[in-house]
């Protein structure tokens, strides 16, 4: 009997492997992902997984071909597969449900292979190193940063959770996510001045200045749909990613 073979496709990266170094097989732009089995249905509904929040990470990792570290991947890249996962599974049509300005409940059907990679300047992205610099606009203190990975988000989450068992009332998302991002201060590279920095220098109006352009050079994919009601007035509907964006009757 001949060999049973698994058809696959090559996804294309909207980082196009411009910020991986040379050696890491990303740097490629494309990867190699297969079809969905009824395997990878039984990841969808492994209440574990599902528990533990990991159940859409197990889904890719199992569904990549190429040998990769699926850590390793930027947070825009893994949007890109995470959207070719569904269509490879289940199709490129993906219905769901939003509120409208006038407070009424509408469904809408999206064409997951219409949507495009966030347009970028190309010429700010530094072949092979993840690191961009910034002058922050108010204290004038240059910064350079680079965009998460998923092992980065990880980490921030650990590290959030774990400040939480220290005082459960306070909020630590944004300064954690940005002693991540932050990867200098005027040339000071040590962990010890970057969250300093964080804690006590960087005011409210350079930090937003930095999301700002940190979203702005940022590779991905546009996660949005924009409602085809003339009188819309908005940015679009962000779509909705959960267990049921994989598989109608999964449980959630």
């Amino acid at each position: 009997m001949s060999e049973l073979k698994l058809p696959t496709e090559q996804v294309t990266l909207p980082s196009k492997g411009l910020l991986y170094p040379k050696e890491n097989p990303l740097s490629s732009g494309v990867i190699e992902m297969k079809y969905m089995t009824a395997r990878e249905e039984d990841i969808l509904t492994n209440s574990n997984y599902i528990r533990q929040g990991t159940v859409i990470d197990k889904l890719l990792q199992a569904l990549i071909v190429t040998p990769i570290n699926y850590d390793d991947l930027l947070v825009g890249d893994k949007n890109a597969i995470l959207i070719s996962a569904r269509i490879l599974g289940y199709g490129k049509d993906y219905t769901f449900k939003y509120t409208n300005q006038q407070g009424e409940e509408v469904e809408v059907n999206v064409d997951l292979s219409g949507l495009k990679d966030k347009e970028i300047d190309e010429s700010l992205l530094k072949s092979g190193k993840n690191e961009f610099t910034f002058e922050l606009p108010f204290s004038k203190n240059v910064v350079t940063f680079k965009l998460l990975t998923h092992g980065d988000e990880k980490n921030i989450e650990a590290e959030i959770k774990g400040l939480k068992k220290i005082n459960p009332s306070a909020t630590y998302d944004v300064t954690t996510r940005l002693k991540f991002i932050i990867t200098s201060v005027e040339g000071k590279y040590d962990q010890k001045s970057i969250r300093d920095f964080v804690d006590n220098f960087l005011i409210a109006k350079d930090a937003r200045a930095l999301r700002e352009y940190y979203s702005q050079v940022q590779p991905d994919i546009e996660l949005r749909y924009t409602p085809e009601d003339e009188n819309y007035t908005g940015e679009g509907i962000d779509i909705p990613i959960n267990l049921n964006f994989f598989w109608p009757d999964a449980r959630v």
